[in-house]
C-alpha cells in the first residue's frame, strides 16, 4: 500500500535528499552496466575461441584413432584427477576462474601400445582442459549476465520510477506550500483590514 505524501517542509527536505541520492547513484549504476556488458562480450569471445580450439583438438584425437583403426579409450591413460577453481573480483562481483588441473596418468608399455599414443594423450589432455575452461567460462557468463540483469532493473527503477516520483513529489509539495504561503498573506491582509476598520469605527464612535 502506497504511503500518502505529506505536504510539509520536512517531507520536502526528505524528497530532495532522496532525489540527490538517486541522481548520485545512477551514474555509478550506468558505469557498472558498461563494465558488465564489456565483460560479457569478452567472455563470449573467449567461449567462441575455446569452442573452435576444442573442435580442432577433438578432430585430432578422432583422426588418430581412425587412422590406425585402434579402439583405445584415451581417458583410461590420462583421467583428470582434480582441478582448482579460484575466485576473482570483476566489476564488484566474484566469478570462478580455472586454476591448476591435475591428471592421473597411468603408466603403459610403449611396446604394447600404438606409437601415436603419446601424441593422442597430449591431445586428450588439451581436450579435457578446454572442456573445463568452457564450463568455467559459461559459469562466469551466467553469473555476470544475472548481475547485468539486476543492474539494468535498478537503472530502470531509478530512471523511470524513483527519480520522476521524487521530482513530482517535490513539485506537489512546493505548490501546496506556495499556496499555503499565499493564503497566509491574504489572511494577514484581511485581518489587518478588519482591525483597521474596527479602529476607525471606534474612533468615529468616540468622536460622536
Amino acid at each position: 500500500m502506497a504511503t500518502k505524501l505529506k505536504l510539509t517542509k520536512d517531507s520536502l527536505s526528505r524528497e530532495k535528499k532522496a532525489l540527490a541520492r538517486f541522481s548520485r547513484f545512477l551514474p555509478t549504476l550506468k558505469l557498472r552496466k558498461t563494465q558488465l556488458f564489456n565483460e560479457i562480450h569478452r567472455i563470449h569471445q573467449d567461449v567462441e575461441a575455446r569452442e573452435a580450439e576444442l573442435l580442432k583438438v577433438t578432430e585430432s584425437v578422432t583422426r588418430w584413432v581412425a587412422v590406425f583403426a585402434a579402439e583405445i579409450d584415451l581417458t583410461a591413460f590420462c583421467a583428470p584427477q582434480g582441478y582448482v577453481v579460484r575466485r576473482e573480483n570483476v566489476a564488484g562481483i566474484e566469478i570462478p576462474v580455472l586454476g591448476d588441473v591435475r591428471f592421473q596418468e597411468e603408466p603403459y608399455d610403449l611396446m604394447e601400445q600404438p606409437f601415436w599414443l603419446d601424441a593422442g594423450l597430449q591431445s586428450m589432455k588439451q581436450k579435457i582442459l578446454m572442456e573445463l575452461e568452457l564450463n568455467v567460462l559459461r559459469e562466469q557468463l551466467e553469473i555476470i549476465s544475472e548481475e547485468l540483469r539486476t543492474t539494468v532493473q535498478r537503472i530502470n527503477l531509478f530512471e523511470k520510477v524513483k527519480i520522476p516520483q521524487a521530482k513530482e513529489n517535490i513539485r506537489k509539495i512546493r505548490i501546496f506550500l506556495g499556496d499555503q504561503q499565499t493564503a497566509g498573506v491574504v489572511r494577514g491582509k484581511l485581518t489587518k483590514g478588519k482591525l483597521t476598520r474596527k479602529r476607525k469605527a471606534r474612533a468615529a464612535t468616540a468622536q460622536g
